[in-house]
């Protein structure tokens, strides 16, 4: 690693120094507990909707007052990207982005509880309509694939599926134990919140298990690769950074790569199965409805009418209509990055394996990157001004079996489906 060049010491200096900037700024911006249902709300609808009692349920926000932060970041926007936008230092443009992206988000945050939230939710998150990069379908097209795909094989699958319940304190312990083995003891901290909505949730020293939820062993794997060896760890790498301390934190703009980084991890690992596939899948097809009407008791329904339980469905709906008015037309739109950016990121796995670039896919483990920001922040990464990443995920310390992997899909996807007969399998010798 080469040190960084001294004559351009004091232009990353004013960097590091909006950098801190930005994270002061950002500090009291809180997207997901901003717009969290209480969970005593949660409980008791879903038992009134376990027995057929349908209402739209009532959610009162605590909206905050953002605008010193909405301020202070509109100014950071300005003195990183001041000048012609081509000759603005890659630095300049990933605190550009950043803030821009919070920005947008304090908006959101502050219109918590009216539809106003639905219109920067698209601007960070995307719809379903948006086109798949490199593709003619959209997000939406990908969603009903998959869903008609799991329905598809699902009666075959169901006898392949498990169904050993973990309680959350196994696998509390469990996780703990391959945490402790893998980053050294005590780094990461493994906990119960009864409050928690989602099953679980990963920061850089925790990860957060719902209290009362059962899981099974695909959870447990699921949890490794996608929150431990990928949320968690980036978190990490990213407070190494002795530059851009904010890689370790997620900005909203990098939602997208590091929820589809997340899922691809449980796919290169082996940790994910058709039918996590249909529940993302499903949650796309539920914003859709929503932005079209939909009201919540529509979206528990359609849910429901896919095969899951109350409680799994009254979540599944409650996700889409976290911070928005339950009545349709709106929607919280986090869960449309899911697929597309599983489809994004593989994509370009397989681009940089095509272009012989794994030093790009290693770095993007280095923090909270978007995949813009991995190729453009390559010229510091060179440098040594940004760090390469201490810990990679195991399924990335495999480079021979990634490229395996890789070069198989990339090769295949010359093959049309379409065109492939019957009788022309049958006789291959």
């Amino acid at each position: 690693m080469k040190a960084p060049d001294p004559a351009t010491a004091p232009a990353l200096r004013r960097y590091a120094e909006l950098d801190q900037r930005l994270l002061a700024a950002v500090r009291g911006i809180h997207i997901l507990p901003t717009v969290a249902w209480p969970a005593s709300l949660e409980s008791r609808m879903i038992e009134a909707y376990s027995q057929g009692h349908f209402s739209l349920p009532e959610v009162l926000y605590r909206v905050p007052d953002l605008g010193e932060a909405r301020a202070e970041l509109a100014a950071i926007e300005a003195a990183a990207g001041g000048g012609d936008a081509q000759d603005i230092d890659p630095l300049g443009d990933y605190l550009r982005r950043s803030a821009e992206s919070w920005r947008i988000a304090a908006q959101m945050l502050e219109a918590v509880g009216t539809v106003g939230v639905t219109a920067p939710s698209i601007a960070l998150y995307g719809k379903p309509g948006d086109l798949i990069p490199g593709s003619q379908r959209s997000n939406l097209d990908a969603a009903r694939y998959f869903v008609e795909l799991s329905d598809e094989l699902g009666a075959d699958l169901l006898a392949d599926d498990s169904s050993d319940c973990l309680s959350a304190e196994t696998l509390r312990d469990e996780l703990a134990a391959t945490l402790d083995a893998f980053f050294g003891a005590g780094t990461i901290n493994v906990e119960i919140d009864p409050e928690l909505t989602a099953k679980a949730a990963a920061g850089a020293t925790r990860i957060r298990l719902r209290g009362g939820a059962s899981f099974n062993e695909y959870d447990h794997h699921q949890l490794l690769a996608h929150e431990a060896f990928v949320h968690s760890l980036t978190a990490l790498n990213g407070r190494q950074q002795p530059l851009l301390a904010s890689l370790g934190r997620t900005s909203p703009r990098v939602t997208a790569t590091q929820e589809g980084l997340a899922v691809f991890a449980e796919l290169m690992s082996g940790a994910i199965d058709i039918g996590r596939l249909k529940r993302i899948s499903l949650r796309i097809l539920a914003i859709d409805m929503a932005l079209n009407g939909a009201d919540f008791v529509e979206v528990y329904k359609f849910f429901s009418s896919c095969g899951q339980t109350a409680a799994d469905s009254f979540h599944s709906a409650q996700r889409v209509f976290r911070g928005v008015p339950p009545g349709g037309g709106a929607a919280f739109a986090k869960d449309n990055v899911y697929l597309s950016g599983l489809l994004t990121v593989h994509t370009f796995f397989r681009w940089a394996l095509k272009q012989r670039r794994l030093d790009l896919l290693r770095h993007l483990f280095a923090g909270k990157l978007a995949l813009h920001d991995v190729i453009s922040l390559q010229p510091h990464f060179a440098s040594g001004a940004i760090l390469p990443p201490r810990w990679l995920p195991p399924w990335m310390q495999h480079v021979h079996g990634l490229a395996g992997k890789l070069a198989f899909s990339l090769f295949i996807n010359g093959i049309h489906m379409n065109r492939v007969q019957e009788d022309q399998l049958l006789t291959t010798r």
